[in-house]
C-alpha cells in the first residue's frame, strides 16, 4: 500500500476553498495559490511534481472518481490531450483571465460598478450577493471584491467541466487538458531545451 503523505489530503483544500467563496466572496483570492504554484516548482524544479501530487482539484477528481466510483471511467476522448486542443483551450482560458482583468480595472478606475454575479460556464450569470458586504472593503478597494467574483468564477467553471468529465470518463480526465498544466508542461520543455543548448 502506498504510502501516504500530508499532500496526499490536499483534496481536503479544493472543498474548503470553494466553501469558503460561497460565504465570502473574498476568499476567492486564496485561489491564486493554484494559479501560481504549479508554475512556480515548473520554473524552479523543471517538473511538473505539484500537477501530479499537490493538486488538490485532482486529488478531489480521483476521490470523487476512482475512491468513491462515481466516474463511468471510459477512456478519455485522445483529441482532449492533443496539442492543439490543449493550446486552443489554453488561449482561451488566458483570454476569460484577461478579461477578468479588464472587468478588475474598470471597477478600480469607476467605470463599472461591482458586478456581484459569479458567472458559470463563462455564460451564466448567477447572483451572489450574500458572499460580500459593502462595509468589508473601502470603497476605493472594491475592485478587490470585482476580481474575487470573475477569480471565483473561472475557479468554479473549471471544477464543474472537471466533475463532468470525472463522471463521463476517467476520474482525471481534466488533467488532460488542464490550462496550469499545458502551461507547466511548455516551461518544462522550453527550460529542457535551454539545458541541452
Amino acid at each position: 500500500m502506498k504510502q501516504k503523505h500530508w499532500y496526499d489530503y490536499l483534496w481536503i483544500w479544493a472543498i474548503v476553498y470553494f466553501t469558503l467563496g460561497f460565504f465570502n466572496i473574498l476568499f476567492a483570492w486564496l485561489g491564486m495559490f493554484d494559479f501560481l504554484l504549479p508554475l512556480i516548482f515548473a520554473i524552479f524544479f523543471r517538473n511538473k511534481w505539484f500537477c501530479i501530487n499537490m493538486c488538490g482539484r485532482s486529488q478531489l477528481f480521483n476521490l470523487l472518481g476512482a475512491t468513491m466510483r462515481l466516474s463511468r471511467n471510459k477512456s478519455t476522448p485522445k483529441f482532449l490531450s492533443s496539442r492543439w486542443f490543449r493550446y486552443v483551450f489554453l488561449v482561451f482560458f488566458l483570454a476569460m483571465f484577461t478579461s477578468i482583468i479588464v472587468q478588475t480595472y474598470f471597477v478600480a478606475s469607476g467605470v463599472h460598478s461591482l458586478n456581484q454575479a459569479v458567472t458559470l460556464l463563462w455564460t451564466f450569470q448567477v447572483p451572489w450577493k450574500w458572499a460580500y458586504a459593502p462595509d468589508l472593503l473601502p470603497e476605493s478597494y472594491v475592485w478587490v471584491a470585482q476580481f474575487a467574483y470573475g477569480f471565483y468564477s473561472l475557479m468554479l467553471t473549471s471544477a464543474i467541466i472537471g466533475l463532468v468529465m470525472m463522471y463521463f470518463f476517467k476520474p482525471r480526465s481534466w488533467c488532460a487538458f488542464c490550462p496550469m498544466g499545458t502551461m507547466t508542461q511548455g516551461i518544462c520543455q522550453i527550460q529542457n531545451l535551454n539545458k541541452q543548448d
